[in-house]
């Protein structure tokens, strides 16, 4: 960060250069473009393959309203999939049916840092000429069979934002591909569209990631294997001690290995459990309180209730309890007790 200062290069300076290489490299794909956000990832994302006004777009209805949101803003529209019981990414037997002759694209979620099933989708993106766009915001460092989420599909986008398992010191993102065709595009349109200075060729955005960002995240990388297989210890520890109560704990494939951005329980009555939770001094999250149809932005896709029950079911269960790398095994016990204490348990359907 001195050095940074002491250049004064504090837009796309060399860090981020190097930390796009670095990047990249981690993420075992060809190229890496550095962002302002991981909304703009994938906004940028889609532009770079020229989705926009007329297109539609696959997209899981669990998920954050930024995966949606990049559809929207591009002038595309969102087509919402359910998830299937038990799981929290895209239901992958489902997405056929989505696809219209306006489908351009499919976005997978690795929800919670547990990758999506990938195969399957890449099949159907084959079969119907569509592109796949991960959205990987919470999945830094996660595998699927054996390949880094980031490397699967045509292109990938990464949230960098601090809460994240690689975070900067502030809003940030990053774009993953094999794709050399569109590399100038990305870094076009991140720069008021410039190829060079004042040759503005493409779309002026500015969605610059800020040198000092990459400066800190550069240094970050070099931890972020240990980071997630300390993650991996603590979803271990709340596994094993969670067994033996009536909560619905995570259920991940032998395909996956997770990196465990959040670790989610479900409960009947998840608002009680997490008022419990917070008089013994405990913060539990709701990711997310909603299906993204519900969500007042959405309306005017006229879905309704009922629409997509899993994710519209599991909205009213989900409690995400306390999860970092240096979580002790004590730390996972004094929750599971807290959560054993609450008298009004009721297992989810």
């Amino acid at each position: 960060m001195t050095r940074v200062a002491e250049k004064g290069n504090f837009v796309l300076g060399d860090e981020v250069e190097m930390f796009e290489e670095e990047f990249a490299a981690y993420s075992e794909c060809k190229y890496a473009v550095g962002v302002d956000s991981g909304l703009s990832a994938l906004k940028l994302s889609l532009l770079a393959y020229d989705i926009g006004p007329g297109d539609e777009v696959i997209v899981p209805v669990n998920t954050f309203i930024a995966t949606a949101a990049a559809v929207t803003f591009v002038g595309a529209t969102p087509v919402f999939v359910d998830n299937p019981a038990g799981d929290y990414n895209i239901d992958v037997t489902r997405i056929e049916e989505a696809i219209t002759d306006k489908t351009r694209a499919i976005i997978p979620v690795h929800l919670y840092g547990i990758p999506a099933d990938m195969d399957p989708i890449m099949e159907i993106a084959e079969k119907h000429n569509l592109l796949v766009l991960e959205d990987a915001s919470q999945a830094h460092g996660a595998y699927y069979k054996g390949k880094r989420i980031g490397s699967i599909g045509h292109i990938s986008a990464f949230s960098l934002y601090p809460a994240k398992n690689l975070g900067a010191f502030g809003d940030a993102g990053i774009i993953t591909t094999n794709d050399e065709s569109v590399i100038k595009k990305l870094k076009a349109m991140r720069n008021c569209g410039q190829v060079a200075k004042y040759q503005h060729e493409y779309a002026p955005y500015n969605h610059r990631l800020d040198t000092i960002h990459a400066a800190v995240l550069r240094i970050k990388l070099r931890q972020l294997d240990s980071w997630n297989v300390m993650r991996r210890q603590v979803a271990q520890w709340y596994d094993e001690a969670l067994a033996s109560t009536p909560y619905a704990t995570p259920q991940v494939s032998d395909d996956v290995k997770p990196v465990w951005h959040l670790y989610v329980i479900r409960a009947d009555d998840r608002d009680g459990l997490r008022e419990h939770l917070g008089k013994h001094q405990i913060g539990a999250s709701i990711h997310y309180p909603d299906a993204l149809h519900q969500v007042g932005y959405y309306k005017d896709l006229n879905y309704n209730d009922g629409d997509f029950p899993v994710a519209e079911k599991q909205a009213k269960q989900v409690l995400s309890l306390p999860m970092y790398p240096h979580m002790t095994k004590s730390h996972v016990e004094e929750v599971v007790s807290a959560i054993q204490s609450f008298e009004s348990v009721v297992q989810p359907q």
